[in-house]
C-alpha cells in the first residue's frame, strides 16, 4: 500500500462548496430533488468535472452516470466509487454528494501523483437514491443489482404523475446503455455517517461491516367516533388512546434491544382529527431496524401481539400489515479489512460500525464485493439544512478511500 498517496483537501472541499450553490437553500442547505433542473445541473458539473479529469462518460437507461478512469489492463473488471446527487426538499450538502466529489478527487489526485493502476476506476452518480421525488429509494441502484426491472424503475411516478423515464427524458438524462451486467471488481461508498456515534467518540471513520435489517408496517385501530362532551370515559372507543399505548409498546420493543435496538412510529393520521371529536380511527407507521433477522422476525410478532393486546383491551379493531422487509446485510469482508487497514495505515482512528440507513451500496453489495466508508457529521444531523462536516473530516475520508481503491486496483 502506498501510504504517502493523499487527496487535496482544499480541492474537494471547494468542490463540495461550489456543488452546493446549486440548489442552495436559505439556510445553508440544498435542494436537489431526483431529476429537476438543480439536479441535472449537478449532473452536468459532475460530467464537466469527471471529463476535465481525462474520463470517459458513459449513461445507463436509470440514468446512472458512470466516468471512467483507464488502467493499465483496462480489460479488467472495474474499481468502482460513488454515490447519489440528489437530496431531500431540504436536506443537507454532503449527504451523497460527498461521496461522488471524493470520486472525483481520487481521480484528480491520481492524476496529480501519476498513478496508472492495472485496473480502470469508475466514479458512479446514483439516480434517485433518496426516494423523496420517486419511491421507492434507491430504485436505480436496486435496477443495476437486479432487485428491480427496468420497466419498474422507469415507471415510478412522482406525486404529479411524471414518471422516471419521462423525467430522464426531460433532463437529457436517458442514457443508451444498458442498466447493470457489468463486473465489479470491488467497490466502496463514502458517506457522511448521518447519526451521532463516530463524533461522540472522538473517531475519524466508520470502518462500515453491514447495514440493518429493516421491517415497515402499516397499522389502523378502529373505533368509534363520538361527541367530546356527551360521551362519558367508560362508554369511548378511543382510537387514539389505542395508538398512545402502541407506540409505547414499539418503543419498548426496541429499547429492549440496547444500543442496537431502531423501533419508530413516524407517521400518523387521525380521524376525524377534530378537537371535539373521540377519533374513531388512527393510521400509522411502525418501523423496526437491527442487525440480527432473529431480532426482526421476534419483533414482528411482538409487533402484532401487542396491537392485538392494546386494540381487545379497550374494544377497537385493528390491522397490521408489513410492507417492507430488508434483511441485515453483510459487507465483503476482504473490503472492509481494506478499509480498515487503509485508515490504519494513515493513522486516523476508526472503529468498525453498521450501517443504520439504506444506501446504494446496499444494493450493490448483491453484485459486487462492497464496504463502506463513514465520517463523522455534527451533532450527527442528516436530512437537514443544518448537516455539517468538518473539512479535515471530508479529507480524511477521502484519503481512505484513495487508499483502498489503490489496494483493489493493483494486480
Amino acid at each position: 500500500m502506498n501510504n504517502l498517496a493523499r487527496v487535496n483537501g482544499e480541492r474537494l472541499w471547494g468542490s463540495l462548496m461550489e456543488m452546493a450553490q446549486i440548489g442552495a437553500t436559505e439556510k445553508g442547505g440544498v435542494s436537489r430533488l431526483a431529476l429537476t433542473d438543480e439536479d441535472r445541473r449537478g449532473r452536468d458539473l459532475f460530467v464537466h468535472w469527471c471529463e476535465a479529469a481525462g474520463c470517459s462518460i458513459r449513461v445507463d437507461a436509470m440514468g446512472n452516470i458512470f466516468a471512467r478512469r483507464a488502467g493499465r489492463h483496462d480489460h479488467l473488471a472495474p474499481v468502482l466509487t460513488g454515490s447519489h446527487g440528489d437530496s431531500q426538499p431540504f436536506g443537507g450538502k454532503y449527504d451523497g454528494i460527498y461521496g461522488v466529489l471524493a470520486g472525483v478527487e481520487v481521480l484528480r489526485s491520481l492524476n496529480d501523483l501519476g498513478i496508472e493502476t492495472d485496473r480502470p476506476i469508475e466514479v458512479v452518480n446514483w439516480t434517485n437514491e433518496e426516494g423523496s421525488r420517486f419511491a421507492p429509494a434507491m430504485i436505480s441502484s436496486g435496477v443495476y443489482a437486479g432487485v428491480f426491472d427496468l420497466e419498474y424503475g422507469l415507471s415510478r411516478e412522482d406525486k404529479s404523475g411524471v414518471t422516471i423515464g419521462q423525467a430522464l427524458q426531460e433532463i437529457g438524462y436517458a442514457g443508451a446503455h444498458p442498466v447493470g451486467g457489468q463486473a465489479i471488481h470491488a467497490a466502496f461508498e463514502l458517506h457522511i455517517e448521518q447519526g451521532p456515534i463516530l463524533e461522540a467518540q472522538d473517531i475519524t471513520i466508520g470502518v462500515v461491516t453491514g447495514a440493518q435489517g429493516q421491517r415497515w408496517y402499516e397499522v389502523e385501530l378502529t373505533g368509534r367516533s363520538a361527541h367530546a362532551g356527551t360521551t362519558p370515559m367508560d362508554h369511548r372507543l378511543d382510537a387514539l388512546l389505542g395508538f398512545a399505548r402502541v407506540v409505547e409498546a414499539v418503543n419498548g420493543l426496541g429499547l429492549e434491544q440496547g444500543a442496537e435496538g431502531r423501533a419508530t412510529v413516524g407517521m400518523a393520521n387521525i380521524f376525524p382529527n377534530s378537537r371535539n371529536v373521540v377519533p374513531g380511527r388512527v393510521f400509522f407507521s411502525v418501523e423496526f431496524r437491527h442487525p440480527d433477522e432473529a431480532v426482526l422476525a421476534r419483533q414482528d410478532q411482538q409487533l402484532r401481539d401487542a396491537v392485538a393486546g392494546i386494540a381487545e383491551a379497550i374494544g377497537l379493531g385493528h390491522s397490521v400489515k408489513q410492507i417492507l422487509q430488508y434483511a441485515p446485510i453483510a459487507f465483503d469482508a476482504d473490503c472492509v479489512e481494506v478499509v480498515r487497514a487503509s485508515a490504519e495505515a494513515l493513522g486516523y482512528s476508526h472503529r468498525p460500525m453498521i450501517s443504520g440507513a439504506g444506501h446504494d451500496a446496499c444494493y450493490l453489495n448483491k453484485v459486487a464485493p462492497t464496504a463502506m466508508i463513514f465520517v463523522p457529521c455534527v451533532d450527527g444531523l442528516s436530512h437537514n439544512e443544518a448537516e455539517e462536516i468538518s473539512q479535515e473530516w471530508s479529507t480524511a475520508g477521502a484519503d481512505v478511500l484513495l487508499q483502498a481503491i489503490l489496494a483493489k486496483s493493483h494486480l
